[in-house]
């Protein structure tokens, strides 16, 4: 009997032991299955935007990202919130709610819509629309569908097929891949075997190409789907639109000098006349007018044989438009939309009729509350002279100085529009303060750096204003001013002959000169070929657009070709 007991109590352990191990079996086989069914369930997750109408720009699916969804009138016209306008194709648009007027802009074209009104202006030109702005749950919606070829430069593509609605935008400077399918596939959601299929392919069906890695390739199909087949499934790659670069103004850097004249004088004979390495120059033909506000235009036939003189030499002719420190006249215009246009379709016919190459803007001592103001007006100009296929730059001053002379220019949005923002690296030192240097290489440099950091504005889009002027200060006991006169820089030598010893300032990177002249005390930080030559270093150092020099003919002998020499070198630290 104690046998058969203890026989029993064996069983009994043997039994749970297999009971233990099965339960230990069944969990670990549920944990795995758990965390395997956790480590797939994002490649077969569905997305939140499924039920929705989808929109795809240039082969990325925004929808998710959207501050509004894309709205569909009964129509068939596709509306977009102002909001996700703004932040996919027009980072500028504005609405003014006076008038009810709405102001868009891309690339080369300028579009406005006025009201409930069903046409449109696109670069001074009347166009019919199917519909307006509207208003939905106290949110604008713009007419997306009438402007994407017109305005925005793109197709649009609209697929309505049972649950899957795609409106898909394609700009039309991109380049476009299409490739045809070898075989019946299944679309995965992620470039992974195990991965949802979001559509199935047929043998033979085309898709657009985007991408490729690890052997899949990232495509649309025609249905709207982006997703990923393996690369081995796909077939003939063929590019079906090229991609547009855009030229610029200018090959090369830019080296321009301003040939200023004032409205009271002609434009300058220069016939015989060359000027190396030179590929720019910016006449002062256009000023604005006092009062009126209109343009007065100098060019006349002396400024037309300029013209034909700067072409004949393979110049660019980029006209220079001067407020003429209108500070009144100027925040009138800036502030009246209608004023404004007025004067941005004066500009372009202007720039039609003499067939220059380009417009040099030169607003200066504006009021620092017209700064966005201001910034309008060259959002609204740039389309205009891009669509002409002209050079648009805008000259500003040093950040963070005074009110009316620096805080009045939005650098980031003029270096943004524009095609070129100039740096005019002068004066540190001007009329009004104490004697010191117009530009000494510590001031230029930590600007460049100002434009670069801190207005966040593209290097590439700089150019660097170098003065071919100094000043002679008369120093004085005055704690503010020291009375002072500008020097042209072929000047300097005969000024200072004989009358002290010059003094290398490795900062400043200039020669400083002090010396008595009767009871006067006179000092020069002295601008000539050294000084200059150091400047074009920081411009090639930081990779600048090229240099910008104020003004022809105040130039030393020689200066030209050194310029061309030291602006065509690489920078060497």
């Amino acid at each position: 009997m104690e046998e058969i007991k203890d026989n029993n109590t064996n069983q009994s352990k043997k039994s749970n032991k297999i009971k233990i191990v099965v339960t230990l079996i069944i969990t670990l086989f549920a944990l795995f299955i758990a965390t395997f069914a956790m480590y797939i369930a994002p490649d077969y997750q569905k997305e939140g935007t499924e039920d929705m109408i989808n929109l795809i720009i240039n082969n990325r699916n925004v929808t998710a990202r959207m501050k509004n969804e894309v709205y569909i009138d009964d129509n068939g016209v596709i509306y977009l919130s102002e909001d996700d306008v703004q932040n996919y194709f027009d980072k500028y648009i504005k609405y003014y709610e006076d008038d009810k007027r709405l102001v868009t802009t891309y690339e080369d074209k300028i579009a406005i819509l006025l009201g409930n009104n069903k046409y449109m202006e696109v670069n001074g030109k009347l166009q019919d629309i199917k519909a307006s702005i509207i208003t939905k749950n106290e949110i604008m919606y713009i007419p997306f569908s009438e402007m994407c070829e017109s305005v925005y430069n793109a197709n649009l593509t609209y697929i309505n097929k049972e649950d899957n609605q795609v409106v898909i935008v394609d700009s039309v400077s991109r380049e476009v891949k299409e490739a045809t399918v070898n075989k019946k596939v299944s679309v995965k959601y992620k470039a992974k075997v195990l991965s949802r299929t979001l559509e199935r392919v047929n043998k033979g069906d085309k898709v657009i190409y985007i991408s490729s890695s690890d052997g899949w390739a990232r495509v649309r199909t025609e249905n709207g789907k982006i997703g990923y087949i393996k690369e081995k499934d796909i077939a003939e790659i063929n590019v079906v639109r090229e991609e547009t670069i855009e030229k610029k103004p200018v090959e090369g850097k830019v080296n321009l000098v301003w040939d200023y004249f004032s409205e009271y004088a002609t434009a300058p004979d220069r016939t015989g006349q060359t000027i190396q390495g030179i590929n720019v120059v910016s006449p002062s033909f256009f000023t604005l007018e006092t009062e009126t506000g209109n343009i007065v235009e100098n060019v006349g036939p002396e400024g037309v044989e300029y013209i034909n003189w700067a072409h004949s030499n393979g110049y660019q002719v980029w006209a220079m438009f001067s407020n003429n420190s209108y500070k009144e006249t100027t925040s009138v215009i800036l502030n009246d939309f209608e004023k404004r246009q007025t004067l941005i379709d004066r500009i372009v016919e202007l720039v039609e009729i003499y067939d220059i190459d380009g417009l040099n803007l030169d607003f200066e001592y504006m009021n620092e509350s017209d700064k966005d103001s201001y910034s309008r007006l060259v959002i609204e100009l740039a389309p205009r002279l891009k669509a002409l296929g002209k050079a648009f730059s805008v000259d500003v001053t040093a950040p963070d100085g005074s009110p009316n002379w620096s805080l009045c220019f939005d650098r980031n949005v003029i270096g943004h529009v524009a095609d070129y923002i100039i740096f005019m690296a002068y004066d540190q030192h001007g009329t009004s303060s104490k004697a010191g240097t117009v530009a000494g290489y510590d001031w230029v440099e930590k600007n460049i750096n100002k434009f670069l950091n801190q207005e966040v504005v593209k290097n590439e889009k700089i150019i660097l204003g170098i003065p071919l002027y100094t000043r002679i200060w008369t120093l004085s006991d005055d704690p503010e001013k020291d009375p002072s006169k500008t020097v042209e820089i072929k000047d300097v030598d005969s000024l200072i002959a004989g009358k002290g010893e010059k003094v290398w300032d490795d900062t400043l990177k200039q020669y400083y000169i002090e010396y008595k002249e009767g009871d006067n005390t006179r000092a020069m930080w002295i601008e000539d070929e050294r000084s200059i030559t150091e400047k074009i270093k920081l411009a090639n150092k930081y990779k600048l657009a090229g240099v910008a020099f104020w003004e022809k003919d105040r130039e030393s002998d020689g200066l030209w070709e050194i310029v061309d020499e030291e602006l065509n070198k690489e920078y060497v630290e």
